[in-house]
């Protein structure tokens, strides 16, 4: 059985792990994958991406070709995607060598809604495992109160439009003619993505299928957090509360509730007795000025992440919505308990006071209320943290994500030899 796997990046950003760790995870079972990407990071010699100076420059042009249209409109720099402009890897040798096409996150300038459309003729099944919600918007990723998608799109909230035939309207008709031709199977991570695919227009009439991202657990494993302190130079005795960085200007990241909860610590805690481990791109300025001590780790590796996650006695996460967020699972798996928002798919990984705490959405008090909660017990961490590693050893691990695939991958190709004969 080949597999190829489609996604802007291997590595780089939640989509392209979540789509190469199940890339790592369906060889080891006997699996034939290999991925196809704009951009190659790894040295994994299974990824494809693009080589030479020229296509390299296309790539960036495409990426930002596809922003013009917003020009028009107020676009409030959310994630947003056109897709005018694109590849076309429907000639490539890997997708006519494949069995099975599976697309994963496609932004970026890697396919254009024509792009997809173009997959119809190499008459193969394509497995899409949806990583946000574009692909039944008219161009959002995550389309936060709005739920114009259930109909046509239109009037555009995050693009300040007031016209029902924006840009919006257009790309959900383009949409729409384009998945007419495809033999497409939909996957979402999380139950939650899966109920909003079901309520779209593009996509009421497919058969949704739900399974959750998997994690390498033998990689992922609990450190001695002493010894992961002094690994990465972190103090021994302090309370550590772990972040990631994110941008101000992404508002779904809820980057405010967090600042705000970590003020309303300053009332719990004295400056002493908490750290705040911060890892990811460079983080905003405006954590200078947090009242506790402040650790910038930036971008980390597996094995890195490891480290800081088993550094911590919490992890928080802030978004005002998400799918089945890679960190959750990262944290649990390595015993550290989690503090986030109660939206989108996060209540399927986080059992409230169990494994972890989940706060009223919007509310940066009850955000510190549950980092208190968890912190001002030194026995509570620790017992949530073996809740949380077994949540994902039974329902997370790598083996169990690629083997739940494998089946939908053979029910495919049994289906599309039984067309064939027909």
């Amino acid at each position: 059985m080949n597999i190829v796997m489609i996604n802007k990046w291997d590595i780089q950003g939640g989509a392209a792990r979540a789509a190469y760790r199940l890339h790592t995870g369906l060889r080891k079972i006997g699996v034939d994958s290999k991925m196809l990407v704009d951009d190659k990071i790894s040295d994994d010699p299974d990824v494809y991406g693009l080589e030479g100076k020229i296509s390299k420059a296309w790539s960036k042009v495409r990426s930002f070709a596809n922003t013009i249209p917003l020009k028009f409109y107020d676009w409030q720099k959310t994630p947003f995607y056109t897709a005018w402009i694109g590849r076309d890897i429907a000639t490539h040798d890997l997708l006519k060598q494949a069995d099975i096409i599976h697309l994963h996150w496609i932004a970026g300038g890697l396919l254009s809604i024509k792009g997809i459309s173009r997959l119809a003729k190499l008459k193969k099944p394509i497995v899409w495992t949806l990583h946000d919600m574009w692909a039944f918007t008219g161009g959002c990723h995550y389309s936060g109160e709005c739920e114009k998608y259930v109909e046509s799109c239109g009037a555009c909230p995050q693009l300040n439009s007031n016209k029902n035939n924006d840009i919006t309207r257009k790309i959900w008709r383009r949409k729409r003619k384009a998945y007419k031709g495809l033999n497409l199977k939909i996957v979402t991570p999380s139950r939650w993505l899966a109920e909003c695919a079901k309520r779209s227009s593009l996509f009421s009439n497919l058969d949704i299928n739900v399974i959750p991202n998997g994690l390498d657990i033998t990689i992922f494993k609990p450190i001695k957090k002493l010894i992961a302190r002094n690994i990465l130079n972190l103090p021994e005795n302090k309370k550590i509360i772990l972040f990631g960085a994110f941008s101000e200007l992404e508002k779904r990241k809820g980057f405010n509730y967090l600042k705000e909860a970590i003020i309303e610590l300053k009332k719990m805690f004295d400056r002493d007795e908490l750290c705040l481990v911060v890892f990811g791109a460079s983080p905003p300025k405006i954590i200078e000025e947090f009242p506790f001590e402040v650790k910038f780790l930036g971008r980390l590796n597996d094995y890195s992440l490891v480290l800081a996650y088993s550094a911590a006695d919490v992890f928080v996460l802030p978004s005002l919505q998400d799918n089945l967020p890679n960190t959750v699972m990262e944290s649990f798996s390595c015993g550290t308990p989690v503090v986030s928002f109660n939206v989108g798919g996060i209540p399927e990984m986080i059992e409230h006071q169990t494994n972890g705490y989940l706060s009223e959405p919007k509310n940066s008090k009850s955000l510190a209320e549950g980092i208190k909660w968890i912190l001002e017990d030194e026995k509570r961490a620790p017992k949530l943290g073996e809740a949380a590693r077994k949540k994902v050893v039974e329902e997370y691990s790598l083996e169990t994500q690629a083997r739940r695939y494998l089946s939908i991958y053979s029910q495919l190709l049994s289906e599309n030899k039984k067309s064939e004969k027909g």
